[in-house]
């Protein structure tokens, strides 16, 4: 199993375009519907969880797989091999651009990738969508709006599982400079909620404004780093650590900002079949994984919203959903990434 969870995410971690949503979706078709290694409720089940600790969410829910399907070791390898790819390309982009002073231009790739992941997302929201209850479905459609409304994801979603709970059980009854960085970045991990868009306002606070070790430039080309490469998102850390201090810089941020999510996981994770027991914590659970389908929706909305610029964005959009409709056994990477050649050439 080892070998299978290094395979797997491994290869999620070089060909994981597209952000948090995306790689739920892919890791969903690599688990779930290609290996049968989880079913629909048992990962959403783990997806659930992700949304009540702080950290990165993709990262965090392939912790959570790895642990589930091969226990600590399946833990560190499903972790580590997802984020190594990032950290190995992320590092690469970081040196080319202290050499260059400037990224490639990128806008153009991204804006072709964005309307297939939109479609990759949309059909796993589908597919995880069917095994909701219909009071679950209320709950995802409440709970989306509410979070497109402004109010807080993990209030919303504590909320929910809360009144699942509830509602079901009553039917029922240099070296300092590194050591800086590292425990910036660990503080940021330990503390912060949603995806890599969150770290954006996070990063610009403490980092340009405070401690002013970037420029407001610089650090939007580290988040734009993050975006266009696969992976997670918040191997932002890497590109942000070697900008202020080289190698070492790169190598401590990228732990920190990721070392809590192990630690999270291997505390949470006992509890969760356990929860599953209890039929109070089992509804609380459907109610926690109902609004987490809440946010993906909203994550895609505001996706669409900004990824549908013209008719080329909204056709690739469409032939994607389709094919991946169509043939399900289908790589989506190969999607994303096909329509990133399509933008870099036509937009």
């Amino acid at each position: 199993m080892e070998i299978s969870l290094a395979r797997v995410f491994l290869k999620l971690g070089v060909l994981g375009f597209g952000g948090p949503a995306a790689h739920i979706a892919m890791m969903r078709t690599e688990v779930v519907e290609r290996r049968g290694w989880l079913t629909e409720k048992e990962f959403l089940d783990l997806l659930g969880a992700t949304n009540l600790i702080p950290g990165p969410n993709s990262t965090e829910l392939a912790i959570f797989i790895g642990h589930k399907l091969g226990g600590w070791r399946g833990l560190l390898i499903s972790g580590i091999c997802f984020i190594l790819p990032a950290f190995l390309i992320v590092l690469c982009f970081a040196a080319l651009y202290q050499q260059y002073g400037q990224l490639p231009n990128t806008a153009a790739i991204f804006n072709g990738m964005r309307p297939v992941v939109v479609s990759v997302v949309v059909l796993a929201l589908w597919k995880l969508g069917r095994t909701t209850k219909k009071t679950g479905i209320a709950l995802l459609i409440l709970s989306s709006v509410l979070i497109y409304l402004g109010v807080h994801e993990l209030l919303v979603i504590f909320l929910s599982g809360l009144f699942m709970g509830l509602f079901k059980k009553s039917l029922s009854q240099k070296n300092s400079l590194s050591l800086e960085l590292f425990l910036f970045f660990l503080k940021v991990g330990s503390v912060l909620f949603g995806s890599g868009y969150v770290l954006l306002g996070f990063l610009q606070k403490e980092l340009v404004e405070n401690h002013k070790y970037l420029t407001s430039t610089q650090l939007l080309d580290a988040i734009t780093v993050g975006q266009v490469t696969p992976g997670p998102v918040f191997t932002t850390a890497t590109f942000i650590g070697y900008i202020i201090n080289g190698f070492e810089g790169s190598l401590l941020s990228t732990i920190g900002i990721f070392l809590p999510s192990f630690i999270f996981v291997a505390l949470v994770f006992p509890f969760i079949t356990r929860l599953r027991n209890s039929e109070f914590f089992s509804h609380f659970l459907d109610g926690v994984n109902s609004a987490s389908l809440g946010l993906l929706l909203v994550v895609v909305i505001r996706l669409a919203l900004e990824s549908f610029t013209g008719p080329l964005t909204l056709t690739i959009a469409v032939i994607a959903f389709g094919i991946l409709y169509r043939f399900q056994s289908i790589n989506s990477a190969y999607l994303i990434i096909s329509g990133g050649a399509l933008g870099y050439f036509f937009l």
